[in-house]
């Protein structure tokens, strides 16, 4: 089944496919990394640098609680690309289905953990008591919404799997011009501050799901689901939580990594937080070409391994890398050149902007080894590799726990530890990635066996065979 809504990537030109469905994604991501920017910018520009620091520092922490969901999305839209290439359109109807089951169980308890967490673990970590209110009073909010943030990125996984990343661009785009207005009018003319960004976010978050859903329910076939395929399928489920519960852990070790980080931050003040906070948020919208071109990959890795296709696989591989590599020379140059009068569009205090251009600056040398780290995800957890997801989220625990509590005790590093910090981290990782890519294990991995899928669903009809033969 193929229309507009629905994209098969096992036939044609791999680069071709791969630019086509990353650019979308790409503009999607930049749009949503703009919109963080703006609560960024409207918060250190209209509020003042603490209240920058205090939206920064919550930022791994709302990641860590989020990442559960946002794996098991992933897990979900891994299964579908695989039964979509592998042709078995009655199991991608009945894993979304099942989607809604793991989606509102996930958001739920994490939406209540971090919300009743928040401040206990924002004063283990030693955020600085001048802007500890205020970054209790932004986690709990942007807590509050997680299962739209989840609602939000399931649908948007799933649509990718069956090969569309345009329509969930058109309701990001709609969302991030939401958020950009109603930051503007909380937190200016409402005067709410950090409150106000955290609440324009979460609205926006949403309005976004609700459209995605409504549209999909309406023009992808998809999700025409008959009533037979409306039940809870155990297979199905259990196979999501194997994929998505390493990612949600993959996830979740990145994130305890960079809370770790954020603590050692911390130590330094709230300069040096309100720095690295801006640092962030511009390494991350250079992160997101990155990010695009490893999720791409992801989508098409699945949907050729279902259909068994390999050789397609690391052809689409090796013109990502060079992708990479050509991307990796045009920021560094960038950042060298503009570092800062980039970092002046986020802060007004010149020791503010004098650290975060030098940081730049360090961690710009690091930046293919960053792209490398996306590129190898994207293809492995594409394949089903739960066992690198493992090895992905532990190795960057371990860099950035023991590389930031290092590089700052020595003292003609200090604090610029942090920020060398991260660059080493990508490096090691970077490595370990192209290890296990080398290795060839994820050739190997069967998702989808129609011969086995077929056996456990005559196995569970002949259960609920019995079943009703025993209510009578």
């Amino acid at each position: 089944m193929a229309g507009t809504f629905v994209k098969d990537m096992t036939h044609g030109n791999e680069f071709s496919l791969l630019i086509g469905f990353a650019v979308p994604m790409l503009i999607g991501n930049i749009f949503q990394q703009v919109y963080n920017m703006v609560d960024s910018i409207v918060v250190g520009k209209y509020v003042g640098a603490d209240a920058l620091a205090a939206v920064g520092s919550t930022g791994s922490l709302n990641f860590l609680f989020f990442s559960l969901c946002i794996g098991l999305t992933g897990g979900i839209g891994i299964l579908i690309s695989q039964y979509f290439g592998a042709g078995d359109e009655k199991k991608v109807r009945k894993t979304i289905f099942n989607s809604i089951y793991i989606i509102l169980t996930s958001g739920i308890l994490m939406s209540m953990l971090g919300m009743i967490f928040a401040r206990p673990i924002l004063t283990w970590l030693n955020t600085p008591a001048n802007i500890l209110d205020d970054a209790t009073a932004y986690m709990r909010i942007a807590c509050a919404g997680i299962l739209a943030v989840a609602a939000y990125n399931c649908i948007s996984s799933i649509l990718r799997a069956l090969g569309d990343s345009k329509t969930p661009l058109i309701f990001l785009i709609v969302a991030s011009l939401i958020n950009v207005g109603l930051d503007l009018l909380l937190v200016i003319k409402f005067s709410l501050g950090v409150r106000g960004v955290a609440y324009a976010t979460i609205i926006s978050q949403l309005l976004s799901a609700l459209g995605s859903l409504t549209f999909a329910l309406i023009k992808n076939p998809f999700f025409k689901i008959n009533r037979e395929e409306m039940h809870f399928d155990k297979t199905i489920a259990l196979k999501c939580y194997r994929l998505g519960i390493p990612l949600a852990a993959q996830s979740s070790l990145i994130a305890v990594s960079c809370v770790a980080l954020q603590s050692v931050v911390n130590k330094f003040g709230s300069t040096v937080v309100a720095a690295f906070t801006a640092t962030s948020r511009i390494e991350q919208l250079v992160q997101q070409p990155f990010n695009s071109l490893g999720m791409a990959l992801s989508t098409f890795t699945g949907q050729n391994i279902g259909a068994g296709k390999l050789d397609r696989v690391k052809r689409a591989f090796g013109r990502s890398v060079i992708l990479v590599g050509c991307f990796s020379l045009f920021m560094l140059f960038i950042s060298y050149t503009f570092g800062n009068p980039i970092m002046h569009v986020f802060v007004s205090e010149p020791d503010v902007i004098t650290f975060g251009t030098q940081a730049l600056r360090i961690t710009s040398w690091f930046y293919f080894a960053l792209g490398m780290i996306y590129i190898v995800r994207g293809l492995l957890n594409g394949a089903g590799d739960a066992v690198y997801s493992m090895i992905n989220g532990g190795v960057e625990v371990a860099g950035r726990i023991i590389f930031s509590n290092t590089l700052v005790l020595i003292p003609a590093v200090g604090k610029w530890g942090v920020w060398l910090a991260t660059a080493l981290t990508w490096f090691i990782t970077g490595i370990v990635s192209l290890i296990r890519y080398r290795q060839g294990k994820w050739k190997t991995i069967k998702l989808v066996d129609k011969v086995r899928d077929k056996k456990e669903e005559s196995e569970q009809g002949t259960l609920k065979e019995i079943e009703v033969s025993h209510s009578y």
